[in-house]
């Protein structure tokens, strides 16, 4: 069978109608489908770079290319789902602007839930796998952290502007709140396996917690 043509400069080059940059894409793509199936099942510190590759029917030339590290890797997979939960929260409250803060809550938590706890795999790398990696993970972790943080004082401070709640410094409640959603995410990576643990009681003890902390004076 003959080979794809290749066309274009060495840096540029296309292979049977596929750019460069699209073909590094659908590496891209497929290693992090390998990662969620790895790091979700046997553990990020189980997965070498070469099982991954060999999952991915990716060279490891290319996964240097294309990735760099295991690590990496790990972090571009936990920000990819993690930006989408926060993406589908945000929406979940924006959408409920007409309801009460406690069922707002609960609508953003469960709809950040739906995502980072999709199933087993999604919840143990966000929630377990990613602890502990290596500094470059931790200062992953603490951007996002910060960033959460910016979110929940610049929303309650907006309840406040409304009259829904009293002012306050809210930055600690904000890091308690992401501690409850980290320990019930861990625990529903293993527990909502088994359907001891619904999605729908996480968010609503989440919501319950934040709407107390919200409304203490």
């Amino acid at each position: 069978m003959p080979k794809p043509l290749a066309t274009g400069n060495a840096l540029g080059r296309s292979y049977g109608g596929q750019s460069a940059e699209q073909r590094s894409a659908a590496r891209r793509k497929r290693l992090m489908a390998a990662a969620l199936d790895l790091f979700g099942t046997v553990g990020y510190a189980n997965s070498p770079i070469e099982t991954l590759c060999v999952e991915s029917s990716v060279s490891t030339r290319s996964f240097y290319d294309d990735i760099g590290s295991r690590e990496a890797l790990l972090i571009a997979l936990v920000d990819s789902i993690t930006a989408s939960a926060a993406t589908k929260a945000a929406e979940a409250w924006a959408a409920s602007a007409d309801q009460s803060v406690a069922v707002r809550l609960e609508r953003a938590f469960s709809a950040y839930l739906q995502v980072t706890c999709a199933d087993h795999r999604s919840a143990r790398v966000c929630y377990v796998e990613v602890i502990g990696v290596s500094q470059a993970v931790e200062n992953w972790r603490q951007g996002w952290r910060d960033r959460v943080v910016d979110l929940f004082e610049r929303e309650a401070e907006r309840l406040v502007e409304k009259g829904l709640i009293h002012a306050r410094d809210f930055r600690i409640f904000a890091l308690a709140m992401i501690g409850a959603v980290n320990s019930l995410g861990q625990v529903w990576a293993v527990d909502g396996v088994r359907g001891e643990l619904s999605i729908d009681i996480v968010a609503a003890e989440l919501a319950g917690l934040a709407t107390a902390g919200l409304e203490r004076r």
